[in-house]
């Protein structure tokens, strides 16, 4: 929790977005800043996802309908490049 913390205090615009557990992988929140930039952990369930965007006091937002945001995609392209 203090990372996540720690990256919606310090950026903009900070959105959180959780992703479904898969066969690989647990379920995440993954926080978006209006850059692009993110940064993502595991939690336990969509519950806790929401408890920790309620906490952070940041709208969250289900990938399932909603998709990755274009600017995480972006800034993902842009760091590919460098």
């Amino acid at each position: 929790m203090e990372h996540l913390a720690e990256f919606a205090r310090t950026r903009v615009g900070v959105e959180a977005y959780v992703e479904d557990a898969t066969h690989d992988t647990p379920t995440t929140v993954l926080l978006v800043a209006t850059t692009g930039e993110w940064t993502r952990r595991r939690v336990p369930d969509e519950d806790a996802a929401r408890a920790v965007a309620a906490q952070l006091g940041v709208p969250l937002y289900l990938v399932r309908f909603t998709g990755y945001p274009q600017r995480f995609r972006d800034w993902n392209s842009a760091q590919r490049r460098r």
